[in-house]
Protein backbone atom coordinates (compact mmCIF):
# COMPACT_ATOMS: atom_id res chain seq x y z
CA UNK A 1 0.00 0.00 0.00
CA UNK A 2 1.41 3.15 -0.80
CA UNK A 3 2.10 6.37 1.99
CA UNK A 4 -0.49 8.76 1.80
CA UNK A 5 0.67 12.46 0.68
CA UNK A 6 1.19 14.99 3.00
CA UNK A 7 0.13 18.01 2.66
CA UNK A 8 2.09 21.42 4.08
CA UNK A 9 -0.79 21.53 6.67
CA UNK A 10 -0.25 17.70 8.06
CA UNK A 11 3.54 18.25 8.64
CA UNK A 12 4.33 19.07 12.37
CA UNK A 13 6.54 22.46 12.75
CA UNK A 14 8.82 23.19 15.32
CA UNK A 15 10.45 26.74 15.26
CA UNK A 16 11.99 29.02 17.52
CA UNK A 17 10.19 29.91 20.99
CA UNK A 18 9.69 33.30 20.02
CA UNK A 19 7.99 32.86 16.49
CA UNK A 20 9.97 35.69 14.84
CA UNK A 21 11.36 34.87 11.12
CA UNK A 22 15.23 34.14 11.31
CA UNK A 23 17.37 36.46 8.58
CA UNK A 24 18.95 33.69 5.80
CA UNK A 25 20.43 32.62 3.93
CA UNK A 26 18.98 29.34 4.76
CA UNK A 27 20.38 25.89 4.46
CA UNK A 28 18.08 22.43 4.39
CA UNK A 29 18.87 19.33 6.23
CA UNK A 30 17.16 15.99 5.24
CA UNK A 31 16.91 12.61 7.41
CA UNK A 32 15.12 10.01 5.52
CA UNK A 33 15.46 6.53 7.56
CA UNK A 34 13.14 3.86 8.77
CA UNK A 35 11.18 5.36 10.81
CA UNK A 36 10.34 8.48 9.01
CA UNK A 37 11.34 11.66 6.76
CA UNK A 38 12.27 14.85 8.97
CA UNK A 39 13.71 18.35 7.26
CA UNK A 40 15.44 21.12 9.31
CA UNK A 41 15.85 25.01 7.99
CA UNK A 42 18.91 26.05 9.32
CA UNK A 43 21.33 29.42 8.77
CA UNK A 44 24.23 29.55 7.19
CA UNK A 45 26.07 31.09 9.80
CA UNK A 46 23.81 29.56 12.78
CA UNK A 47 24.27 26.52 15.12
CA UNK A 48 20.84 25.33 15.44
CA UNK A 49 18.00 24.32 13.11
CA UNK A 50 15.35 27.53 13.21
CA UNK A 51 12.73 24.97 12.92
CA UNK A 52 12.19 21.06 11.83
CA UNK A 53 9.18 18.95 10.74
CA UNK A 54 8.48 15.63 10.88
CA UNK A 55 6.81 14.20 7.51
CA UNK A 56 5.62 10.75 8.68
CA UNK A 57 6.21 7.49 7.13
CA UNK A 58 9.45 6.34 5.50
CA UNK A 59 10.19 7.31 1.81
CA UNK A 60 9.07 4.30 -0.31
CA UNK A 61 11.66 1.72 -1.67
CA UNK A 62 10.53 0.72 -5.48
CA UNK A 63 12.35 -1.88 -7.84
CA UNK A 64 14.23 1.35 -8.95
CA UNK A 65 15.74 1.81 -5.74
CA UNK A 66 14.33 4.73 -3.03
CA UNK A 67 11.33 6.40 -4.79
CA UNK A 68 12.61 10.08 -5.69
CA UNK A 69 9.21 10.96 -6.69
CA UNK A 70 7.61 9.89 -3.01
CA UNK A 71 10.83 11.74 -1.35
CA UNK A 72 9.90 14.84 -2.93
CA UNK A 73 5.88 14.71 -2.35
CA UNK A 74 6.60 15.23 1.27
CA UNK A 75 10.19 16.98 1.03
CA UNK A 76 8.88 20.24 -1.07
CA UNK A 77 5.91 21.02 1.07
CA UNK A 78 7.48 20.88 4.15
CA UNK A 79 10.65 22.57 3.39
CA UNK A 80 8.00 25.37 1.53
CA UNK A 81 5.88 25.50 4.73
CA UNK A 82 9.36 26.06 7.09
CA UNK A 83 10.45 28.83 4.66
CA UNK A 84 7.27 30.51 5.13
CA UNK A 85 6.68 30.01 9.07
CA UNK A 86 10.56 30.58 9.94
CA UNK A 87 12.20 32.18 7.71
CA UNK A 88 12.44 35.96 6.32
CA UNK A 89 11.08 37.83 3.44
CA UNK A 90 12.64 36.79 0.31
CA UNK A 91 13.28 33.53 1.68
CA UNK A 92 15.48 31.14 -0.24
CA UNK A 93 17.07 28.15 0.40
CA UNK A 94 21.17 28.21 -0.89
CA UNK A 95 22.31 24.66 0.23
CA UNK A 96 20.22 21.05 0.57
CA UNK A 97 22.22 17.89 2.32
CA UNK A 98 19.27 14.34 2.14
CA UNK A 99 21.20 11.80 4.13
CA UNK A 100 19.12 8.61 3.00
CA UNK A 101 19.14 5.05 4.72
CA UNK A 102 20.23 3.05 2.02
CA UNK A 103 21.87 5.82 -0.39
CA UNK A 104 24.85 4.15 -1.52
CA UNK A 105 22.87 1.06 -2.69
CA UNK A 106 19.19 1.93 -3.33
CA UNK A 107 20.14 5.81 -4.16
CA UNK A 108 20.53 6.02 -7.81
CA UNK A 109 17.58 7.50 -8.65
CA UNK A 110 17.80 9.78 -6.06
CA UNK A 111 21.22 10.85 -7.33
CA UNK A 112 19.35 10.99 -11.07
CA UNK A 113 16.70 13.02 -10.35
CA UNK A 114 17.00 14.93 -7.06
CA UNK A 115 20.08 17.83 -8.31
CA UNK A 116 17.66 19.64 -10.75
CA UNK A 117 14.18 19.16 -9.24
CA UNK A 118 15.52 20.61 -6.10
CA UNK A 119 16.78 23.69 -7.99
CA UNK A 120 13.63 23.84 -9.79
CA UNK A 121 11.49 24.03 -6.92
CA UNK A 122 13.59 25.70 -3.71
CA UNK A 123 16.24 27.07 -6.12
CA UNK A 124 19.12 25.40 -4.29
CA UNK A 125 21.90 25.18 -6.08
CA UNK A 126 24.57 23.22 -3.86
CA UNK A 127 23.23 20.30 -3.30
CA UNK A 128 25.07 17.05 -1.42
CA UNK A 129 23.39 13.49 -1.58
CA UNK A 130 24.76 11.37 1.65
CA UNK A 131 24.41 8.09 3.52
CA UNK A 132 22.45 7.95 6.43
CA UNK A 133 25.64 6.77 8.24
CA UNK A 134 27.55 9.96 6.70
CA UNK A 135 25.12 12.06 8.07
CA UNK A 136 25.18 10.28 11.48
CA UNK A 137 29.32 10.86 11.47
CA UNK A 138 29.21 14.41 10.46
CA UNK A 139 26.24 14.65 13.49
CA UNK A 140 28.46 13.07 15.82
CA UNK A 141 31.89 13.80 15.27
CA UNK A 142 31.83 17.20 12.70
CA UNK A 143 34.29 17.46 10.04
CA UNK A 144 37.13 16.01 11.99
CA UNK A 145 38.94 12.86 11.71
CA UNK A 146 37.41 9.79 13.53
CA UNK A 147 35.02 7.30 13.84
CA UNK A 148 31.25 6.61 14.24
CA UNK A 149 29.51 3.90 15.50
CA UNK A 150 25.85 4.17 15.06
CA UNK A 151 23.73 1.62 16.82
CA UNK A 152 19.87 0.86 16.70
CA UNK A 153 18.13 -2.04 15.25
CA UNK A 154 21.61 -2.52 13.16
CA UNK A 155 24.77 -1.60 13.96
CA UNK A 156 27.32 -0.16 11.38
CA UNK A 157 30.82 1.80 12.19
CA UNK A 158 32.11 5.10 9.66
CA UNK A 159 35.57 6.48 10.16
CA UNK A 160 37.60 8.82 8.19
CA UNK A 161 40.96 10.48 8.58
CA UNK A 162 39.45 13.13 5.62
CA UNK A 163 41.47 11.64 2.77
CA UNK A 164 38.73 8.14 2.66
CA UNK A 165 35.86 6.59 4.18
CA UNK A 166 36.35 3.40 6.13
CA UNK A 167 32.90 1.40 6.92
CA UNK A 168 32.83 -1.83 8.89
CA UNK A 169 29.39 -3.85 9.31
CA UNK A 170 26.02 -2.57 8.46
CA UNK A 171 25.33 -5.37 6.55
CA UNK A 172 22.06 -6.08 7.78
CA UNK A 173 20.61 -8.47 10.22
CA UNK A 174 21.38 -11.63 8.56
CA UNK A 175 24.75 -11.21 7.28
CA UNK A 176 26.30 -8.81 10.07
CA UNK A 177 24.93 -5.84 12.52
CA UNK A 178 26.84 -7.69 14.92
CA UNK A 179 26.39 -6.72 18.31
CA UNK A 180 23.13 -4.49 17.22
CA UNK A 181 19.67 -4.37 18.44
CA UNK A 182 18.89 -7.11 16.33
CA UNK A 183 21.47 -9.30 16.98
CA UNK A 184 21.15 -8.69 20.73
CA UNK A 185 17.86 -9.57 20.94
CA UNK A 186 17.63 -12.87 18.36
CA UNK A 187 20.85 -13.95 21.16
CA UNK A 188 18.53 -13.90 23.76
CA UNK A 189 15.95 -15.21 22.33
CA UNK A 190 17.93 -18.05 21.23
CA UNK A 191 19.30 -18.55 24.78
CA UNK A 192 15.66 -18.56 25.99
CA UNK A 193 14.37 -21.50 23.30
CA UNK A 194 17.73 -23.09 24.75
CA UNK A 195 15.87 -23.10 28.12
CA UNK A 196 12.79 -24.18 27.06
CA UNK A 197 14.44 -27.14 25.38
CA UNK A 198 16.72 -28.18 28.01
CA UNK A 199 19.68 -27.98 26.20
CA UNK A 200 23.29 -26.04 27.18
CA UNK A 201 23.48 -22.59 26.94
CA UNK A 202 19.89 -21.41 27.64
CA UNK A 203 18.79 -19.23 30.03
CA UNK A 204 15.59 -19.23 32.71
CA UNK A 205 15.34 -15.59 33.42
CA UNK A 206 15.17 -15.06 29.18
CA UNK A 207 12.73 -17.36 28.90
CA UNK A 208 10.50 -15.95 31.39
CA UNK A 209 10.56 -12.72 29.85
CA UNK A 210 9.99 -14.34 26.61
CA UNK A 211 6.75 -15.38 27.81
CA UNK A 212 6.03 -12.36 29.30
CA UNK A 213 6.58 -10.29 26.16
CA UNK A 214 5.48 -12.90 23.49
CA UNK A 215 3.39 -15.65 25.17
CA UNK A 216 4.78 -19.32 25.11
CA UNK A 217 7.59 -20.09 23.62
CA UNK A 218 6.57 -22.73 21.27
CA UNK A 219 4.40 -20.05 19.71
CA UNK A 220 7.06 -17.64 18.73
CA UNK A 221 8.19 -19.15 15.09
CA UNK A 222 4.53 -18.33 14.24
CA UNK A 223 4.62 -14.57 15.75
CA UNK A 224 7.95 -14.09 14.47
CA UNK A 225 8.52 -15.73 11.05
CA UNK A 226 5.74 -14.05 8.82
CA UNK A 227 6.51 -10.41 10.11
CA UNK A 228 8.12 -8.28 7.30
CA UNK A 229 9.77 -6.62 10.43
CA UNK A 230 11.43 -9.30 11.69
CA UNK A 231 14.87 -7.06 13.00
CA UNK A 232 12.72 -4.67 14.65
CA UNK A 233 10.76 -7.74 16.34
CA UNK A 234 14.18 -8.76 17.20
CA UNK A 235 15.39 -5.73 18.47
CA UNK A 236 12.55 -5.03 20.98
CA UNK A 237 13.88 -8.09 23.02
CA UNK A 238 17.25 -6.38 23.17
CA UNK A 239 16.13 -4.18 26.63
CA UNK A 240 14.62 -7.29 28.44
CA UNK A 241 18.55 -9.13 27.70
CA UNK A 242 19.97 -5.79 29.50
CA UNK A 243 17.47 -6.00 32.39
CA UNK A 244 18.59 -9.56 32.94
CA UNK A 245 22.20 -9.08 32.60
CA UNK A 246 22.85 -7.61 36.14
CA UNK A 247 21.49 -11.14 37.65
CA UNK A 248 22.04 -13.58 34.58
CA UNK A 249 25.17 -14.84 33.25
CA UNK A 250 23.76 -15.60 30.15
CA UNK A 251 22.54 -12.29 29.29
CA UNK A 252 25.76 -10.38 31.13
CA UNK A 253 27.60 -13.02 28.23
CA UNK A 254 25.37 -11.77 25.13
CA UNK A 255 26.07 -7.96 26.20
CA UNK A 256 29.56 -8.74 26.43
CA UNK A 257 30.31 -10.57 23.30
CA UNK A 258 27.80 -7.57 21.75
CA UNK A 259 30.34 -5.20 23.15
CA UNK A 260 33.03 -7.23 21.76
CA UNK A 261 31.44 -6.93 17.76
CA UNK A 262 31.11 -3.17 18.31
CA UNK A 263 34.23 -2.49 19.53
CA UNK A 264 36.16 -4.71 16.53
CA UNK A 265 33.58 -2.66 14.28
CA UNK A 266 34.94 0.53 15.80
CA UNK A 267 39.07 -0.36 15.70
CA UNK A 268 38.48 -1.72 11.38
CA UNK A 269 37.40 2.43 11.21
CA UNK A 270 39.13 4.17 13.08
CA UNK A 271 41.84 6.34 11.99
CA UNK A 272 45.53 6.14 13.57
CA UNK A 273 45.68 9.83 14.77
CA UNK A 274 43.56 13.23 14.05
CA UNK A 275 44.67 16.61 13.59
CA UNK A 276 48.36 17.24 14.70
CA UNK A 277 48.81 13.66 15.69
CA UNK A 278 45.81 13.77 18.11
CA UNK A 279 43.95 10.34 19.21
CA UNK A 280 41.31 9.69 17.14
CA UNK A 281 37.63 10.24 18.43
CA UNK A 282 35.60 7.49 18.75
CA UNK A 283 31.43 8.90 19.35
CA UNK A 284 28.97 6.39 19.84
CA UNK A 285 25.58 7.68 18.74
CA UNK A 286 21.93 6.05 18.41
CA UNK A 287 19.29 4.08 20.56
CA UNK A 288 21.30 0.71 21.52
CA UNK A 289 23.58 2.67 23.71
CA UNK A 290 20.61 4.07 26.03
CA UNK A 291 21.09 0.53 27.40
CA UNK A 292 23.49 1.96 29.77
CA UNK A 293 25.86 0.07 31.76
CA UNK A 294 24.98 -3.40 31.14
CA UNK A 295 26.18 -2.94 27.64
CA UNK A 296 28.49 0.76 28.29
CA UNK A 297 31.10 -0.88 30.61
CA UNK A 298 32.02 -4.15 28.95
CA UNK A 299 31.74 -1.48 25.30
CA UNK A 300 34.49 0.88 27.69
CA UNK A 301 36.53 -2.00 28.01
CA UNK A 302 37.14 -3.34 24.65
CA UNK A 303 37.47 -0.26 23.13
CA UNK A 304 40.14 0.41 25.48
CA UNK A 305 41.49 -2.66 24.37
CA UNK A 306 41.31 -2.17 20.79
CA UNK A 307 41.92 1.45 20.49
CA UNK A 308 44.49 2.65 23.53
CA UNK A 309 44.65 5.74 21.95
CA UNK A 310 41.33 6.44 20.90
CA UNK A 311 39.33 9.11 22.97
CA UNK A 312 35.76 8.71 23.18
CA UNK A 313 33.34 11.09 22.91
CA UNK A 314 29.65 11.60 23.19
CA UNK A 315 27.74 11.66 19.96
CA UNK A 316 26.97 15.81 19.94
CA UNK A 317 23.98 15.49 17.06
CA UNK A 318 21.69 13.26 15.43
CA UNK A 319 21.60 12.12 11.53
CA UNK A 320 19.38 15.53 11.07
CA UNK A 321 22.14 17.56 12.54
CA UNK A 322 24.79 16.24 10.73
CA UNK A 323 23.16 16.70 7.64
CA UNK A 324 22.37 20.47 8.93
CA UNK A 325 26.23 20.73 9.14
CA UNK A 326 27.18 19.25 5.78
CA UNK A 327 24.44 21.95 4.40
CA UNK A 328 26.29 24.48 6.08
CA UNK A 329 29.27 23.33 5.09
CA UNK A 330 28.53 22.99 1.71
CA UNK A 331 26.97 26.63 1.01
CA UNK A 332 30.32 28.34 2.42
CA UNK A 333 32.52 26.40 -0.03
CA UNK A 334 34.06 24.16 3.60
CA UNK A 335 33.12 20.92 3.07
CA UNK A 336 35.82 18.83 4.28
CA UNK A 337 34.72 15.21 4.93
CA UNK A 338 35.66 13.01 1.74
CA UNK A 339 33.84 12.53 -1.42
CA UNK A 340 32.63 9.36 -2.39
CA UNK A 341 30.30 8.44 -5.46
CA UNK A 342 27.91 6.44 -3.56
CA UNK A 343 28.23 8.38 -0.14
CA UNK A 344 28.64 11.59 -0.49
CA UNK A 345 28.01 13.06 -3.73
CA UNK A 346 28.16 16.10 -4.25
CA UNK A 347 26.00 16.81 -7.99
CA UNK A 348 27.96 19.79 -10.29
CA UNK A 349 31.38 19.52 -8.32
CA UNK A 350 34.20 18.15 -11.08
CA UNK A 351 34.84 14.88 -11.64
CA UNK A 352 38.23 14.28 -10.12
CA UNK A 353 36.81 15.24 -6.73
CA UNK A 354 34.10 13.24 -6.82
CA UNK A 355 35.93 10.19 -8.20
CA UNK A 356 38.88 11.02 -5.55
CA UNK A 357 37.46 8.63 -3.72
CA UNK A 358 36.50 5.16 -6.16
CA UNK A 359 39.95 3.67 -5.40
CA UNK A 360 38.85 2.73 -2.33
CA UNK A 361 36.47 0.57 -3.15
CA UNK A 362 39.03 -1.34 -5.06
CA UNK A 363 42.23 -1.01 -2.94
CA UNK A 364 42.42 -4.75 -1.33
CA UNK A 365 45.94 -3.65 0.38
CA UNK A 366 44.35 -3.99 3.72
CA UNK A 367 42.08 -6.10 4.04
CA UNK A 368 39.55 -3.96 5.76
CA UNK A 369 36.16 -3.74 4.72
CA UNK A 370 35.51 -0.71 2.47
CA UNK A 371 32.71 0.95 1.50
CA UNK A 372 30.83 0.69 -1.96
Amino acid sequence: MSAPRRSPESTAVRAGADGAAVPGPYVLGVDSGGSGLRVALGTVGGSAPVGTTDCGGPVRTGPAGIDAGHLLEQLLPAARLLLERCGGAGSAIGAVAIGAAGMATLGGQLRAELPAALEDALGARRLALAGDAVTAYAGAVGQRPGAVVAGGTGMIALGTDLTEWRRADGWGHLLGDSGGGAWIGRAGLDAAMRAHDGRRGGSAALLSRLEAVFGPAPELPQLLYPRADRPAVLASFAPEVAACAGHDPVAAGILREAATHIAEAAAAVCPEAGDDGEPCEVALTGGLFRMGDPLLVPLREELARLLPRARMVPGSGDPLTGALTIARALATGGLRLPRHPMLLRVPGEGPERQSGQVATEQDQSTGKPLIG
